[in-house]
């Protein structure tokens, strides 16, 4: 058995042409596309929808969209599996949500972690591979795109339920992987409270925890029976010329759930397994990493360090708000007042629903509120 596990993949605008004509091998290089072609299964993560509604929804950040023709891309790089339990996954609201979903199951690709209300999105997939029953498990923290009772998205992450659904998944497989979309982008550490959420994840089953969504490769922790990767980067997703970006790791498991890792390295807006050079200094720079976080105190510390450096930012998201409802109120009388509330008050109004609702945010929120009054 061998599984190859993927981050984000999105096809931008700089590579709808190579989508489009189906040209892996200039996407992603042969050694590359030979690698993923030798796994049993492989699984990305689809962080936008495949569309041609563009009907954005209001949100704080980028709504993604692709065209439903770069399938054609998509699917000759090999992916078996797509989890959808992400931020973006409702860019293009339900119409492009239910699109992505009809072109998937066209194209014979495998997903999960979504569905046409918050009990049919949080179901799991599972899959026989060698006669083993891997189970996987798609969430997400709170970022515009979660399903509810009444509306189509993706499964969120709620230690109430979610935490049961991993219990019930480990007692009908094998091994459970899970992937959680969440932490905070460009940040190669766990926060407190993600440590805390995925060590929790592994106490009720989970054999593999693959935190997506950091943009960024992080750092490995083996807890107990599993492993955690806190941040694999992209695989390909060509939005951004940061550091960040520039590197990934796919994850490849054995017969016996046994981890390694392969470094792979942007190209413009490509991606290639890293040379050897390469792959030596990214692989040491995770084990490093990895090695650090075995020390709760360190942990804590250069969480502390990154919220004090994120905390302008956070304290700006609500003082805007209080200087703009101020500048609201005083011309209240207007007749222009609906236009003020809707193009002056929206963004920070989306920006401060955003660092309250989603789980990464609302940890340095509070972090920078807490400063505040030292």
């Amino acid at each position: 058995m061998k599984i190859i596990i993927g981050a984000d993949l999105v096809p931008t605008e700089s590579n709808f042409d190579l989508f489009k004509k189906g040209d892996a091998k200039t996407l992603i290089g042969n050694d590359l596309l030979l690698t993923l072609k030798s796994a049993d299964y492989s699984l990305f993560n689809l962080e936008v929808p495949i569309t041609d509604c563009n009907s954005p929804i209001e949100k704080f950040g980028p709504n993604l969209i692709a065209p439903t023709v770069t399938i054609a891309g998509l699917k000759a790089i090999n992916p078996h599996f797509f989890g959808l339990a992400n931020n973006h996954i409702l860019d293009q609201g339900v119409k492009g949500l239910k699109n992505t979903i009809e072109t998937l199951e066209k194209a014979g690709i495998d997903y999960s972690g979504v569905g046409n209300n918050i009990n049919d999105a949080c179901k799991p997939f599972i899959k026989e591979i060698d006669g083993k029953k891997i189970g996987i498990y798609c969430c997400a923290e709170h970022e515009y795109s979660i399903a509810t009772y009444t509306r189509p998205g993706a499964n969120p992450f709620d230690p109430l339920v979610s935490l049961d659904h991993i219990v019930e998944l480990k007692n009908s497989v094998d091994y459970v992987i899970v992937l959680y979309h969440g932490g905070k982008e460009h940040y190669r550490y766990p926060s407190p409270y993600l440590q805390k959420v995925c060590r929790r994840i592994v106490d009720k089953g989970a054999d593999l925890v693959v935190c997506q969504h950091s943009h960024c490769i992080g750092c490995e922790e083996k807890y107990r029976q599993g492993t955690i990767v806190y941040g694999q980067g992209n695989f390909l997703f060509d939005d951004s010329e940061s550091e960040f970006w520039k590197t990934g790791l796919l994850i490849e498991l054995d017969d016996n759930f046994k981890i390694s890792y392969l470094p792979i390295m942007k190209y413009e807006n490509k991606v290639r397994l890293a040379s050897e050079r390469n792959k030596i200094d990214i692989l040491e720079e995770f084990y490093k990493r990895s090695q650090e976080i075995k020390n709760p105190e360190f942990v804590r510390k250069k969480y502390a360090e990154f919220a004090k450096n994120m905390e302008t930012e956070y304290l700006l998201r609500f003082s805007g708000a209080f200087r703009r409802n101020l500048f609201v109120r005083i011309f209240n009388n207007l007749t222009s007042y609906k236009f003020i509330k809707r193009f002056y008050l929206k963004d920070n109004q989306l920006a401060i629903e955003n660092a309250i609702d989603c789980e990464a945010h609302r940890e340095l929120a509070i972090e920078a509120l807490r400063r505040c009054r030292r």
